[in-house]
C-alpha cells in the first residue's frame, strides 16, 4: 500500500514537471518551435516517462492549454465576485480578461497556438468552459434584471469575447504601457454603450 502512495505522489509529480517545462517552453518559444526532446530534457525526465502521461506533445500542450485557461478564467471569476453590483461584475471581470490576456504567456498560449494547434472547434469549446461561461453567466442576470434589454445572449457572448481576445493579442504585442488602461477604458464605453436607455 505504501508503495503506490508514493509511485502515485511520484506519477502525479512528474506530471506537474511536463507541464510546467512544457509552459514554459510553449510560451517562450510557442508550440511549433518546441520539440518533445527539449520538453523531457528540461523535465529531467525520459520520453517514456513523458508517453505514460501524455499521449503525444498535442496532448501535452492541451493539458498545458487547460490549465492556463482555468488560472484566467479564476481570475475573472474572482475579481468579478468581488463586486456586489452586477454591472461592475461584468465590467471588473472583462477588464481582468485584457489584464490576463496581455501577459505574454496567455497570448502565446491561450490565444496564438490554442486555436492554431488544437482546431478552432476544439479550442472555442474549451474557451467556453473557461472564460466564456462566466462572461454568459453575468449578461444573463443583466437581461434578466433589465440592466441589459431583453436579447438572446448567445450571439452578444460570441461578439464581446472577440472583441476581447482580439484586444489582449494586441495588447500582448504592444510595448506602451498606456495602452492596457486605454483599452479598458474603451471597454467600459462600448458596454455601456449596451445598456437599457
Amino acid at each position: 500500500m505504501a508503495g503506490e502512495g508514493i509511485r502515485a505522489r511520484q506519477k502525479e509529480q512528474t506530471r506537474r514537471t511536463l507541464l510546467r517545462e512544457a509552459r514554459r517552453l510553449f510560451a517562450t518559444s510557442g508550440y511549433g518551435a518546441v520539440g518533445l526532446a527539449e520538453i523531457v530534457r528540461a523535465a529531467g525526465v525520459s520520453k517514456g516517462a513523458l508517453y505514460h502521461q501524455f499521449d503525444s506533445k498535442e496532448d501535452l500542450f492541451r493539458a498545458v492549454l487547460t490549465e492556463v485557461q482555468q488560472e484566467v478564467g479564476a481570475a475573472v471569476a474572482r475579481a468579478a465576485d468581488a463586486q456586489a453590483e452586477p454591472w461592475d461584475r461584468l465590467t471588473v471581470g472583462c477588464e481582468t480578461f485584457l489584464a490576463a490576456g496581455a501577459d505574454r504567456e496567455v497570448q502565446q498560449i491561450m490565444l496564438i497556438d490554442g486555436p492554431a494547434v488544437l482546431g478552432w472547434s476544439e479550442w472555442r469549446a474549451m474557451d467556453e468552459e473557461s472564460s466564456a461561461r462566466h462572461l454568459a453567466d453575468a449578461l444573463h442576470s443583466l437581461v434578466a434584471d433589465g440592466t441589459l434589454p431583453d436579447q438572446p445572449v448567445a450571439p452578444l457572448v460570441r461578439l464581446l469575447s472577440g472583441a476581447m481576445n482580439e484586444a489582449a493579442l494586441w495588447l500582448a504585442a504592444s510595448r506602451n504601457p498606456e495602452d492596457l488602461p486605454a483599452t479598458q477604458q474603451a471597454l467600459r464605453r462600448l458596454l455601456s454603450a449596451l445598456r437599457t436607455a
